[in-house]
Formats: structure tokens, sequence, C-alpha cells
């Protein structure tokens, strides 16, 4: 089996993270989705388990951190400015907030930081290796 990340968020709102989520591209994958928790897919190797908070409670004791602050920016790579912008649309048009940080373009790289209904840091990017 090949190495996958499963990326576990608590949320205050399965249903509207489901729909914030799939606004940004995610797919779910019904075999990881029910009343409590939901799999969404980003890739073949990157997952994001959205867990309802009794869910996450049933796996940590460690309280969840209000939605000013951020352990992670959880960075998502697209393959143009012009989808780094679309997603930041889609982030505000769902629940969610754009540029939570002010935006970067460095030319070879552009990055717009979004949050999620539940305040979790996205980050939307887009690099031109060749460029570096």
């Amino acid at each position: 089996m090949s190495k996958k990340i499963f990326i576990s968020l608590p949320v205050s709102d399965v249903n509207a993270s489901v729909k914030f989520y799939e606004a940004l591209g995610f797919k779910m994958n019904p075999k990881f989705s029910g009343e409590m928790a939901t799999g969404m897919v980003w890739s073949d190797e990157i997952n994001f388990m959205l867990l309802s908070r009794e869910s996450w409670q049933m796996m940590t004791t460690r309280p969840i951190p209000p939605s000013t602050h951020s352990e992670v920016m959880l960075a998502l790579s697209l393959d143009s400015r012009e989808a780094v912008d679309e997603m930041a649309a889609a982030a505000a048009a769902n629940g969610g907030t754009a540029d939570i940080n002010p935006i970067e373009d460095h030319g070879f790289m552009y990055t717009r930081d979004l949050a999620d209904p539940d305040g979790h840091a996205v980050g939307a990017m887009w690099m031109d290796i060749s460029a570096m």
C-alpha cells in the first residue's frame, strides 16, 4: 500500500463542512462517511476526515482550539493562479473566509490563505517549479 495521509479536523457541523470542502474541489468518500464523520478526498494520497466534535472527543481528550487560533496551515497545490483565486472565492461563498493572511505573490509562487467554517487554516497555492 502506498503511504497516505488522513488529516482529521473537528467540525461543528459535518454537513456544512462537507459542502465547504466539496466547493474547494474535494470529493466525498462514502466508505469513510456517516453522520458523525465524513471522509473527503483531495488526491489518492491525501484525505481529510471531518469529525463532529463528539466524534473528535472520542479520539482525544485534548481541547479543540478556538476558531481564532491555528496550529497548522494545510497547503493545497493547484494547477494555476486562477485556480487559487477560484478556491478563495469558493471558500468565501461557502461559509469560509478568504485571505486570512495577506496574499503572497512571488512570481513563481502565488498563495492565498483561507479558513473553513470552523477556522481551520487552508492555504491555496500555485508554484512554477521550473522558475525556481
